[in-house]
């Protein structure tokens, strides 16, 4: 499902694109409901639902993930979304077609958000 290494190459194309000068900062619209499914820093699996609500730049990230909610303030910059939840580290996405590919918790877990 997941493979952590295609997705931190994706995330380093990203930034690294996002600091070359004259490359587009406009937002994506990511805004709608999403299906979660992640794996945390043990290895074991989630899955669950997100709404991301947008307004520019800036997301609210909302997750119902095993019966419990999150919810988050976050920012998009090109196709990289960065949200502030709470934790000691962001969740950080980056835009993938129609999906969210993202890692938490330091980089030690992932998620993958499938757009409904």
């Amino acid at each position: 499902m997941f493979k952590r290494r295609t997705v931190m190459a994706g995330l380093a194309a990203t930034l690294t694109a996002m600091a070359t000068p004259g490359l587009a900062q406009n937002a994506y619209n990511i805004e709608g409901p999403y299906t979660a499914y992640g794996m945390n820093a043990d290895g074991s699996k989630y899955s669950g639902a997100v709404q991301i609500l947008q307004n520019g730049n800036s997301v609210d990230v909302y997750w119902n993930v095993a019966g419990q909610n999150y919810s988050g303030k976050g920012v998009v910059q090109g196709s990289v979304v960065t949200v502030d939840w709470g934790a000691s580290t962001p969740v950080i996405y980056v835009l993938v077609g129609n999906e969210l590919h993202g890692t938490w918790d330091g980089g030690r877990a992932l998620e993958r958000l499938v757009r409904q």
